[in-house]
């Protein structure tokens, strides 16, 4: 039984070593993205069990080089499909979480509800620094959280840049 458990354990790492395997290089624009990306800004952080109430600008991070994030879980790959999943969730259970409050604000304003310019909607909805304050699950060093003011709701952005930097230093060392 042990050599077949043996034998088993065998073939799987042995199909997982393709899953390593990098892609190949990012397009140009990420490498002039790259350029403003610091080596802390690549720097993996914590995110089990820690939180955050960094929210950016849209508008700025898209100007900083920023992306929208995918809402889905798009990995083949079993060894990573957890922490996809993982990193999708929480994002989405962060835009849940700040909907919510935001429809108590309006629910609760006398006046028709405003649209929420960033600046308000830090003040009124995470509460940045107060105890009652939107505490929001961290997400990974390539993505931060982003106020979309079009669409009055939390989003998550991707640096490509940080990954790419990253790539660069793993590649390094």
């Amino acid at each position: 039984m042990r050599r077949l458990v043996n034998a088993f354990s065998l073939v799987l790492l042995l199909s997982s070593v393709g899953c390593f395997q990098q892609s190949a290089s990012p397009p140009a624009a990420t490498d002039q993205a790259n350029s403003g990306v610091t080596a802390e800004d690549a720097t993996p952080r914590e995110t089990l069990n820690k939180t955050t109430q960094n929210v950016l600008d849209l508008e700025k991070a898209m100007a900083e080089g920023a992306t929208l994030a995918s809402t889905k879980v798009e990995v083949a790959d079993p060894l990573t499909q957890s922490a996809a999943a993982y990193r999708t969730s929480v994002g989405k259970l962060g835009a849940m979480a700040v909907h919510q409050a935001i429809q108590i604000r309006n629910a609760q304003s006398i006046d028709d509800p405003k649209p929420l310019k960033y600046e308000q909607f830090m003040a009124e909805i995470i509460r940045k620094g107060e105890p009652d304050g939107i505490q929001l699950a961290m997400l990974p060093y390539y993505q931060e959280y982003a106020w979309d003011f079009a669409e009055q709701k939390l989003v998550v952005v991707e640096f490509l840049a940080r990954k790419a930097e990253r790539r660069k230093e793993l590649d390094n060392n």
